[in-house]
């Protein structure tokens, strides 16, 4: 939020400048759009738009690049980790960050994100979760929850059939190459706050050289749910939040802090 005095008016909310000004193609009620908004508060107020690259994998999430002011290279379903990997190497300068969703990180993507968190690779990874693939016509992902209709689960998502959901994030974190992993969602202006506090410190863990860094955001899709937006928001409040709760999982430099009492 800024307080720019104008013509003896204060702004107090205003376009972030690394925010594109175009019209959205998401659908109404979608996360995606809050949480561009976020990171291009992020980058701006860290000054890193001239040093980002940005990596978008195949979803909803692939046009990401349309909304950045900044540079941004588009990689296969799932391949978003690895492509991250190489720009990181290939300029350790740069500020590097991954934008995927649930079907493409969780899924297709999985081995690529085990092993670059294995790695510790300086990369920082943003989760859009809401549990489901929401641009191929609203099929089951591996964070589709329980008894959840989708297209390919039209009775409900069955355990015995398709197995449980995946915390994938809880999963990243046991590595000991994560340095920063955290759960946030875009429900109300408190959470967004605390969403965004999060994804500050994930992209401070990069700047740091810590390791690689995610935080999950718990998101909407109201057409693959078939609800409003505003039942969507209230989905994700009392049910999504139940089994993938909200919080920091881990945070490596700040253990190691505690330990030394430093």
């Amino acid at each position: 939020m800024t307080t720019t005095p104008v013509g003896g008016r204060r702004i107090v909310y205003q376009r972030p400048t690394l925010l594109t000004d175009r019209s959205t193609h998401y659908c109404p009620g979608c996360g995606h759009g809050i949480i561009h908004r976020v990171i291009a508060e992020l980058l701006d107020e860290l000054q890193l738009g001239p040093t980002t690259i940005g990596v978008a994998s195949v979803g909803c999430s692939v046009f990401a690049y349309d909304y950045f002011g900044i540079d941004f290279v588009e990689s296969p379903h799932g391949r978003a980790p690895a492509v991250a990997t190489g720009v990181r190497r290939a300029r350790p300068n740069a500020f590097v960050f991954t934008y995927q969703g649930d079907g493409d990180l969780a899924a297709i993507g999985t081995a690529e994100i085990v092993h670059a968190a294995a790695r510790g690779e300086r990369i920082s990874v943003v989760f859009v979760n809401n549990g489901i693939y929401g641009m191929t016509g609203g099929q089951m992902a591996p964070t589709t929850l329980l008894g959840q209709h989708t297209t390919s689960s039209p009775l409900g998502r069955d355990a015995a059939v398709a197995g449980f959901p995946i915390p994938i994030t809880e999963m990243l974190a046991l590595l000991p190459g994560v340095a920063y992993a955290a759960r946030g969602t875009i429900t109300d202006p408190g959470q967004i706050g605390k969403t965004k506090a999060m994804l500050r410190r994930a992209f401070e863990s990069q700047l740091a050289g810590e390791g690689l860094s995610i935080v999950e955001v718990l998101s909407t899709c109201p057409v693959g749910w078939g609800l409003t937006p505003t039942e969507s928001m209230a989905h994700v409040t009392n049910e999504v939040t139940a089994v993938y709760p909200l919080g920091v999982i881990v945070d490596r430099r700040r253990a190691a802090t505690r330990k030394d009492g430093s």
